[in-house]
């Protein structure tokens, strides 16, 4: 695939097609997210009209400030003062108003916490299972750069209180976004094997899947993309989603070339040749995408 020039670039190509409706479900997911944080909001997501269309949103959990400034997110960067210990109560009063059978929380990164925000995660999981016992869960969580150990340690120990089955329907993401020789750019404060090592911490827990996921177009090459997915495989990463970077303000990186339906559909290829049993990939995925599909999709070959 040739690169595209700064000129080619100008425009979105046809095959982008954002759904900007507000039908169906749209009011009611409005209502009940208000007041609460949305990565549909914060991060500016092109799909945010067909997921709360659908009667679904990602709830980002701890503020709206981010600790760390990587140059693809739009979410805001400063010194976190926000702290709502009745976050995790309120999240799951809205989950069960809109009639879910499964949530995604992520959160920005809160490096400031000694936890790096893990309690917050737990507790959510926690309310969520209280209020609806067979409801499912992922979690998009941050590398935890500090506390990876504890943080698993706190999961585990409100599974284990939690009734037998508390396991079932749980995802564990956290998703690398590029490859290593983008990271500097990309993703500051943050390391490639350090969000291996999280994977595998997440991988290693009993009955619980990883997720990862990746943007295409920030100057990456195929070669680069494949060793990702070989490293994610053998970090027993089970699931994977691969997007389109849609550069969300100008003050964000640019987009270095648009990735054709048909480079995508060869990655997804690739992705269930290496074992992968649960793959996303198009324009338009992002990495809560469809997260409701929690069962295994079958390889069509």
């Amino acid at each position: 695939m040739q690169p595209q020039s700064p000129a080619n670039l100008t425009r979105m190509p046809a095959w982008i097609r954002q759904n900007l409706g507000r039908g169906g479900q749209f009011p009611t997911t409005a209502r009940a997210v208000d007041g609460l944080n949305t990565v549909c909001d914060e991060a500016r997501c092109p799909n945010k009209g067909e997921c709360w269309s659908r009667g679904t949103a990602t709830f980002m959990l701890l503020g709206d400030t981010c600790t760390r400034a990587c140059g693809f997110c739009a979410v805001k960067t400063g010194r976190p003062a926000w702290a709502d210990r009745d976050e995790p109560r309120r999240v799951a009063e809205a989950a069960i108003e809109m009639n879910l059978s499964f949530v995604v929380l992520t959160s920005v990164n809160r490096d400031d916490l000694p936890d790096g925000g893990a309690g917050c995660f737990a507790e959510t999981l926690e309310q969520l299972r209280l209020a609806k016992a067979d409801m499912g869960v992922e979690f998009l969580t941050p590398d935890f750069r500090n506390c990876q150990g504890e943080a698993a340690e706190l999961f585990v120990a409100t599974l284990d209180h939690l009734p037998e089955d508390s396991r079932r329907d749980l995802v564990w993401g956290h998703n690398v976004e590029t490859v290593p020789r983008l990271y500097r750019e990309a993703r500051k404060g943050a390391q490639y094997e350090r969000s291996l090592d999280l994977l595998k911490l997440a991988a290693g827990q009993p009955g619980v899947e990883a997720k990862s996921s990746l943007m295409l177009g920030l100057g990456e090459t195929r070669e680069e993309v494949l060793a990702v997915l070989a490293d994610l495989r053998a970090a027993g990463v089970s699931r994977l989603s691969l997007g389109q970077y849609l550069r969300p303000t100008l003050a964000n990186l640019p987009v270095t070339r648009y990735v054709h339906p048909d480079e995508f559909a060869d990655y997804e290829t690739e992705a269930r040749g290496m074992g992968f049993s649960w793959v996303k990939a198009g324009p338009l995925v992002r990495s809560s995408y469809y997260a409701e599909e929690i069962q295994h999709e079958t390889d069509p070959a």
